[in-house]
């Protein structure tokens, strides 16, 4: 009988922190392409970087807890000749549940300005 208590606990202790990579990797997996898909509507002729940006805050909010969303920024940078928007976003990384350091991830999305 104490067999299984101790092999129980440890496959729990397995199973959550399975369940919470996946989680981390849901997380960071969807600011990438919210990030992607703000960088192109905000290349569009008739949008402006901070249309991209506010763009890519919809997405998040729609997706994820507010607080993944307080930290996107929009700038133009040069790749040789071509103009590129840039999608920066910063979020919380999430270690135990959805809590953990404010600024965890960093990723960016790019698209080539007309």
């Amino acid at each position: 009988m104490a067999e299984f208590v101790m092999v129980s606990a440890v496959l729990m202790l397995l199973f959550m922190a399975c369940l919470q990579i996946g989680f981390a990797l849901h997380v960071r997996n969807t600011v990438q392409d919210a990030s992607s898909t703000g960088a192109r509507y905000g290349a569009l002729r008739d949008r402006t970087p901070q249309d991209g940006a506010e763009r890519t805050r919809e997405i998040l909010s729609a997706s994820l807890p507010q607080r993944y969303a307080q930290d996107v920024r929009a700038s133009v940078t040069s790749d040789g000749a071509q103009r590129v928007l840039q999608i920066t976003v910063a979020t919380p990384l999430p270690v135990l549940g959805p809590w953990g350091p404010a600024e965890g991830i960093e990723v960016s999305g790019h698209a080539i300005l007309p």
